[in-house]
């Protein structure tokens, strides 16, 4: 952008990660004229990779999906990048050498049974897990089966221990599981948003925990949700960093880095919390609704991943992805596999990802303390690494890579207009129904271009509908709530 001023849109969109792509893209759909505003030189938000110039490769944090991201998978498909997804129906957990027993491997995944039944005769034959454990897993599965709490205010830990479950199914069933896909400790998760990942994967329907993973770096993969706003008309700023948005009388104005003003009458603000934070704090006679928000911003915190990037010499694992258990890794991702990489294969090198989640300890570590613990947890698990070359390494942490779903904290999560006076908000923090994830900040976008056409009388439905329910599970309760 160019110093000065710009024609005027009918919306300005602060933040291309996820929930803006996905409220550009939806208002744009609809004629609405949109200009999209990053601060970053690319898109994605968080869920982004970037060329690292020492290891001379592009890395990221690896984001999943599963097949019960709806709007995600949805929005990947208006956008063309459905066909860089890989598809997954098992789950492999792996359990480390020690002692005389070498590893042992359990996998998790549907055969044919109808839902909530469909992963049973794997879940039974799974040697991860003893008979008691089992036994208790169910018992507390159950409880899922209607559907999940209605209520936030419970933490998980406080649920595992009411419902009687073992060390060992806490350590090789509950945790890779929530601690995977919320990304914080048993107590600073609540209940409902466990119960949910639980009843959405496991139970609903077998389509529904289907592992997906972009088989492109991640902001090479949602470019093609950039190219699709363009095509739609929109207009996408890169390096636009907003420092300021106030109120004047024709609607908004936003004051970039570079001296630019932009003038809207409408503005969604679709950053993370941290940011919308920053831009609302600096605005002058706020309303009490502006107020209110604020006040709300104040209860959410950040919750860390760190990833271990290693490049081998020669193919230590045939695995395209793995749990690791009984160790601070919680997932294995072999990126030559997953993306295919034809040159890496013929020359026999091999690229994992490992990624630690929850990572309040890692933060304080060095880069060398994470390497020589993740390479000593690894040979645990894969033997082959022991003869292996590391080629060359990184390490990534991502302090702020989501926001904790802390017990209570649905109480201050703001919808998208909580604002008012033509200010609105998107991000995967937002009211969504949905913990912090790729798929609730989709649906934020959506939820932010909802409010705006209802606003304008253009009233119009963007969410894409959960999947049906399949086998027994259509009997039971559809919302999935209780």
């Amino acid at each position: 952008m160019t110093a000065g001023q710009r024609a005027q849109p009918d919306v300005v969109v602060v933040g291309a990660g996820l929930a803006g792509l996905a409220t550009a893209v939806a208002l744009s759909s609809a004629g609405v004229a949109v200009t999209l505003l990053e601060r970053k030189p690319y898109v994605g938000g968080r869920a982004y990779s970037y060329h690292h110039p020492a290891l001379a490769e592009e890395i990221d944090s690896q984001h999943v999906l599963l097949g019960c991201c709806t709007n995600l998978i949805d929005l990947c498909r208006q956008a063309g990048a459905e066909r860089y997804i890989r598809w997954y129906d098992e789950i492999t957990f792996l359990e480390p050498a020690i002692g005389d027993h070498g590893v042992r491997s359990s996998v998790i995944g549907p055969a044919g049974l109808p839902a909530p039944s469909h992963s049973t005769l794997s879940f039974l034959r799974a040697s991860m897990l003893g008979l008691r454990d089992k036994a208790v897993v169910a018992r507390g599965l159950l409880e899922f089966l209607r559907g999940y709490p209605a209520s936030d205010e419970e933490p998980f830990s406080v649920w595992l221990q009411r419902t009687g479950q073992t060390e060992r199914a806490i350590r090789h069933f509950w945790e890779p599981v929530v601690v995977g896909a919320l990304n914080d400790s048993f107590e600073r998760c609540s209940t409902r948003y466990a119960g949910q990942v639980f009843h959405e994967s496991f139970l609903a329907t077998a389509a529904g925990g289907r592992l997906g993973i972009p088989t492109q770096p991640l902001s090479t993969f949602y470019a093609s949700l950039a190219s699709l706003f363009q095509e739609q008309g929109g207009d996408l700023h890169l390096r636009a960093r907003v420092e300021r948005i106030e109120p004047v009388a024709e609607g908004w104005r936003l004051s970039t880095a570079d001296g630019t003003d932009v003038y809207a009458p409408k503005v969604v603000l679709a950053g993370p919390f941290e940011q919308a934070a920053r831009l609302l704090a600096e605005v002058e006679s706020a309303t009490p609704e502006l107020q209110a928000v604020r006040e709300a911003l104040t209860h959410f915190v950040h919750a860390p991943i760190t990833t271990v990037h290693l490049w081998f010499d020669r193919e230590v694992t045939e695995l395209d992805h793995a749990a690791l258990l009984d160790t601070r890794i919680q997932w294995m991702f072999n990126k030559t596999r997953i993306r295919r990489v034809p040159e890496a294969v013929s020359k026999g090198g091999q690229y994992l990802e490992l990624t630690v989640s929850g990572s309040f300890a890692e933060l304080k570590r060095s880069r060398d303390e994470i390497l020589t613990d993740a390479m000593a947890e690894l040979q645990r698990f894969f033997p082959q690494v022991r003869a292996a070359k590391v080629v060359k390494s990184g390490v990534l942490k991502e302090a702020r890579a989501t926001f904790s779903v802390l017990p209570g904290l649905d109480a201050h999560r703001p919808s998208a207009n909580a604002p008012g006076g033509g200010l609105y908000l998107a991000g995967d923090w937002t009211w969504t129904g949905w913990p912090s994830t790729m798929e609730g900040a989709v649906r934020s976008g959506r939820l932010a271009a909802e409010a705006v056409l209802r606003d304008a009388d253009e009233p119009k439905s963007l969410l894409t509908p959960d999947l049906p329910r399949t086998g027994l599970m259509r009997l039971l309760a559809g919302t999935g709530r209780r």
